[in-house]
């Protein structure tokens, strides 16, 4: 079985939630989803994540460490979430993939973890 990442990708706004009769529909089919994925045997984690402003950025250049705040690239969409799954190929995956968009509503990036595995 290969790990895959499943990567939310979400627009960029000014933090504030959608309201609850949006919101609460999504939530309730992305925990049907979680379900199904461990039903299944191919989740393996997943986490949500606060807005890219809580970003830290460190790098070394010149070998000096280098910290700075905010997103390393600013764009119109940022990565909100992700789920990591296993799955036994990409088609397997991208169906996942599908599901899940359905689920959020939103675009998802289906990418296979280097060697296949979390390790």
């Amino acid at each position: 079985m290969t790990h895959y990442l499943l990567s939310i990708y979400q627009p960029d706004g000014d933090g504030t939630p959608p309201p609850p009769e949006f919101l609460e529909p999504i939530m309730r089919d992305v925990e049907a989803l979680k379900a199904e994925l461990r039903e299944a045997g191919a989740w393996v984690f997943s986490g949500g994540l606060h807005a890219p402003s809580t970003a830290t950025v460190v790098r070394v250049k010149h070998n000096e460490m280098l910290t700075t705040d905010g997103p390393y690239i600013e764009g119109k969409e940022h990565i909100g979430g992700f789920t990591v799954i296993q799955a036994p190929d990409l088609d397997a995956a991208l169906e996942w993939g599908r599901k899940l968009a359905r689920a959020t509503t939103l675009p998802i990036e289906v990418r296979p973890l280097q060697h296949g595995s979390c390790g």
